[in-house]
């Protein structure tokens, strides 16, 4: 039965492009300094660096002068910060202002006096845009010079100097990222930070191991009462805890083992507790231990020798400000034996293993070497819809990209359906097998508000696998949403890719390596461990970013580590089932052919077959080889259809073209569920629906799988008895019958021409679904 496979919407499909970016071109046209950033347009922009200023003449009665400056060009106006009572100030500002949008030939750079009602001007001074000189780097930065104030007439005044730097350059520039952009000229200075472009690291994350043994001489809190105690172990916001000891007495047993994600710099606190579980919601302290993660010992890899368990003092709770405390625990204190290590041969998953971007082990010596370089250019975005509709505004867009520990954010650029961000980024690449997201943002914080939530636009997920080396991929990515609603496209995402490979050698052997650590693989953890550990790993990576100055927001971290992937998704599911019958298509094709020849519908393709077939049945020697030649056929045949572009998100594959409403408001439910009962009702009757199914499918697999368990246990006498009866008789036949003309026979036997054959099931099938299964002995 053939599959219909649904074309996927032409909209939702990638546009190569050729913008004209230096690693195009070949550079030709244009001059070798482009190669810096090959992968995006070159911006130009004017840039003016204002240092400090001396001698300031005061303005005010009482002797005194507020200063700040202003940067004009037309009706572009950029203001540093002013500082009070200061004839001497320094600034360290930088402004940039985009060539295309220059609105005059002069620049102004002015000093005024900040004051209640309206500025007093100080003095200023005038640049003529025409004589400014261009800087290319890799030039050293500009020197700035002192410039002696202009009274408004163009006079030069008595007192006060202003030292600036002005130049032409383009995002290269090192001082771009900090700038002051023309673009923003209408935002707060406060406000200013939120839309800068900035590089941030994910702290470094190790795997914490806690083993609980024992403890001795519990002091409980009544008197001969013998307590029934359990260990809780909390760092951070991570807390587990043990069983309560199965020997109820003064010496507890638990002998269990507990993970934990730490990160640098290990400041972080665990906290040991012990304690008593007197009633229901009610529980006791019976003593306690506070431990650094600095002080824990490390452990590289499997070979390491385990650190030795030791025994720590508990200290109760009552006694934890006191200062005779230490006294008291000198005297006497119960104990409890404790191995605790940091097991940095593992991998911390922050990300979902199917697409993650970083393999590397926790310990820096056996993280791999670099076997590459992966470049990519962010030129900008088209047709982006207004996420600020409702304010009278567009859209404030900026981009997030991350691999492995490294976190990059674009500027924002205000009120802009068609941004042009041109700016160009670089990984170290260890492992080609990883995956690089890219995600479009709406900045809500431009005013200031710290309550809203930067709206998502979309991501594309790109593999470093499928990419050619020394290729540069120009496209079109669709930014998709999935929406309560429905898939929403908002907009297209412009992207330059290019991945250069330094060490081919190195590469090709990456991948007979195992994809993980070996410490994945020695000692495995546990898939349920494994989604609770990853989703603390997150936890800590969005908190430690939302900290950053300019703050990576914790929904901005979260969508681009795909938090939720883990939760059920009926759409899901359904795209789960098809990638498994697109697979099993293949197996199903290879049998409608092997049909085809049995049923004789080609003759000539029937009869060559059975001529390849006698050749391999008399040289046996020849099966493998030409096994292996058929697979360098059909992969040469193949490289004529190989996929041209990278990959990007398909709508159709996930299911997301056709999908019911209900579904989509089951995904986006909360956990635990928010919806009403009736609601929930409805769901859960379909998902038992859904399982009856999934249960009838397994039923029928163990049936069969219980069959063929029944041919030699005797369970149908007369059965077992023909089979062994059976299995007698071909014993002799194919010791005194030479191997090759049985297979002959069989051979020629499945290939009979279809007028030898009936619709009947053939007698093996017939006896084999005779055999019993337990199937009827079920309640």
């Amino acid at each position: 039965m053939h599959m219909q496979v649904q074309k996927q919407n032409p909209a939702y499909g990638l546009v190569e492009t050729r913008p004209p970016v230096a690693a195009r071109m070949g550079y030709r046209g244009g001059d070798k300094t482009t190669t810096t950033y090959d992968l995006v347009e070159q911006m130009h922009f004017l840039y003016v660096n204002v240092v400090k200023a001396r001698d300031l003449p005061v303005m005010d009665i009482g002797g005194s002068l507020d200063p700040y400056v202003e940067v004009k060009l037309g009706n572009y106006r950029g203001v540093t910060k002013h500082f009070e009572k200061n004839q001497n100030p320094v600034w360290n500002e930088v402004f940039a202002f985009s060539k295309e949008r220059l609105q005059s030939n002069f620049l102004e750079v002015t000093v005024k006096d900040k004051d209640i009602g309206k500025d007093d001007f100080v003095g200023r001074v005038s640049f003529d845009i025409t004589d400014v000189p261009r800087r290319v780097p890799p030039d050293s930065p500009l020197a700035p010079q002192w410039y002696k104030l202009e009274d408004k007439k163009g006079l030069k005044i008595s007192k006060g100097e202003l030292m600036l730097g002005v130049w032409m350059g383009t995002q290269a520039d090192e001082a771009f990222p900090d700038a002051w952009q023309s673009d923003a000229h209408s935002i707060s200075q406060k406000s200013l930070n939120n839309t800068r472009s900035k590089v941030y690291f994910s702290p470094k994350l190790v795997y914490l191991r806690a083993y609980v043994i024992e403890a001795q001489d519990l002091v409980p809190t009544e008197k001969g009462r013998v307590p029934d105690a359990y260990v809780k172990v909390q760092i951070g916001n991570q807390v587990r805890a043990t069983r309560t000891s199965q020997s109820r007495m003064l010496n507890p047993v638990w002998n269990e083992e507990f993970m934990f994600v730490a990160s640098e710099p290990f400041d972080e606190l665990i906290v040991i507790t012990v304690e008593d579980k007197v009633g229901p919601g009610k529980d006791e302290h019976l003593g306690r231990l506070i431990l650094t993660v600095r002080d824990i010992p490390q452990r590289n890899d499997s070979h390491s020798k385990l650190p030795d368990p030791r025994w720590h003092n508990l200290q109760k709770p009552s006694l934890a400000g006191e200062e005779e405390s230490e006294k008291k625990k000198e005297k006497f204190s119960s104990k409890i034996h404790l191995r605790l290590f940091l097991d940095a041969g593992y991998h911390v998953l922050d990300e979902s293993t199917h697409f993650s971007s970083d393999l590397q082990p926790s310990a820096k010596t056996l993280r791999r070497q670099t076997i590459g370089i992966l470049e990519l250019g962010i030129l900008g975005a088209q047709n982006l819809l207004p996420m600020k509709a409702k304010d009278g505004k567009t859209t404030d867009p900026y981009c997030v990209a991350k691999y492995g520990n490294k976190w990059v954010r674009t500027r924002t650029l205000l009120d802009t359906l068609s941004p042009r961000w041109n700016e160009q980024f670089t990984w170290e690449v260890c492992d080609p097998c990883t995956v690089i997201t890219v995600g479009v943002f709406d900045n809500s914080h431009i005013n200031g508000s710290e309550d809203s939530k930067d709206q998502r636009i979309g991501k594309v997920r790109i593999r470093l696998s499928t990419l050619q080396a020394d290729r540069t991929y120009t496209h079109f990515y669709p930014l998709l949403v999935l929406q309560p609603s429905g898939l929403k496209k908002n907009g297209e995402l412009h992207l330059a890719l290019r991945f250069t490979c330094t060490a081919w050698v190195n590469m090709l052997t990456l991948y007979s390596l195992p994809l993980l650590p070996k410490m994945h693989y020695v000692q495995p953890i546990s898939v349920r461990h494994i989604d609770w550990l990853r989703h603390q790993a997150m936890q800590i990576v969005a908190a430690r970013l939302s900290r950053a100055e300019p703050p990576l927001r914790r929904e901005v971290v979260e969508y681009m580590l795909d938090v939720d992937y883990h939760m059920f998704s009926l759409r899901r599911s359904k795209a789960n089932f098809n990638r498994i019958m697109s697979v099993l298509s293949g197996v199903s094709n290879i049998y409608r052919w092997f049909d085809g020849i049995c049923r004789w519908r080609n003759p000539v393709t029937t009869c060559l077959v059975h001529v390849l077939y006698l050749i391999l049945i008399c040289y046996p020697e020849l099966i493998l080889p030409t096994i292996f030649l058929y697979l360098f056929v059909i992969g040469i045949w193949n490289y004529r259809y190989r996929p041209r572009d990278p990959p990007h998100m398909d709508a159709r594959l996930s299911h997301a073209e056709v999908v019911h409403p209900d579904e989509l408001d089951e995904e986006f439910d909360t956990f635990p569920t928010s919806r009403p009962p009736d609601i929930v009702r409805m769901r859960y009757d379909r998902m038992r629906s859904v399982a009856g199914r999934v249960q009838s499918v397994i039923g029928d697999l163990a049936t069969q799988g219980e069959r063929v368990q029944a041919i030699l246990s005797w369970r149908d006498p007369r059965a077992t008895a023909i089979v062994i009866i059976l299995s007698l008789i071909w014993a002799v036949f194919l010791y005194v019958t030479p191997f090759q003309v049985v297979s002959i026979i069989w051979g020629l036997y499945l290939l009979r021409h279809p007028r030898f054959r009936t619709k009947l099931p053939s007698v093996p099938v017939n006896f084999f679904k005779r055999l019993p299964s337990k199937a009827d002995t079920l309640l």
